[in-house]
């Protein structure tokens, strides 16, 4: 169904319906909540927040922009919220102190992939969200929203209310500052980088051994 027929099932109280537009826009109205606020627990409550207020005010969605568009818009404004309530803090947090982040998802090649390998993902993905989360939130959002949800440069500025190009502008102070960021870090994660140990190394050994017939 699209976006005009879910609401007019949601405005008459269908379950499925709800639950469509929520399964649809979850990921990215977390992530815009999450690159505000920087801390899980709080986007999801957020998002929570944001889809109870749309909800309760569907009957004014007029279908004049993408529902995820208009959805979007409340869970900025939700976080937004919650951010200035928030005591003070330095704009670039030191990367140790910075919440653990769930931004990006490292997708699996294979289900039965070495243990070494997801590990090393794993670091160099945490490494990645760290230093998203340092950014400071001007650029953050950006970076956000375009790199990692992808959203268009126009879809950024109307979500923003800023310029298309104060957009490419942040977007491109980001990516200094997380290269800046990654260069420090890189070295230590670096030395964990294609690995070669657990199943594959077993069974690189056992192959020789077998060709050279020592395999027992």
């Amino acid at each position: 169904m699209d976006d005009a027929q879910l609401v007019r099932r949601a405005l008459e109280r269908d379950g499925d319906a709800f639950a469509t537009i929520m399964q649809r826009h979850n990921q990215r109205l977390y992530r815009i909540a999450r690159s505000v606020l920087r801390n899980s627990v709080e986007a999801e409550d957020a998002v929570q927040e944001a889809y109870v207020a749309a909800f309760s005010h569907l009957a004014t969605y007029r279908g004049e922009s993408p529902l995820v568009a208009w959805l979007s818009r409340i869970v900025m404004n939700e976080a937004l919220g919650r951010s200035r309530r928030k005591p003070a803090a330095t704009d670039f947090a030191p990367l140790e102190a910075v919440p653990e982040a769930e931004i990006i998802q490292f997708p699996s090649s294979a289900t039965n992939e070495d243990p070494e390998r997801i590990m090393a993902q794993r670091q160099i993905l945490q490494l990645v969200e760290n230093a998203t989360d340092a950014l400071p939130e001007v650029y953050r959002v950006v970076f956000v929203t375009r790199v990692i949800e992808g959203m268009s440069v126009e879809e950024t500025a109307d979500l923003l209310r800023i310029k298309s190009e104060t957009v490419k502008t942040r977007l491109h102070r980001a990516r200094q500052l997380l290269r800046e960021q990654l260069n420090k870090q890189i070295g230590p994660i670096m030395m964990d980088a294609f690995p070669f140990a657990g199943r594959r190394c077993e069974r690189l050994t056992a192959g020789v051994l077998k060709r050279v017939g020592l395999d027992k």
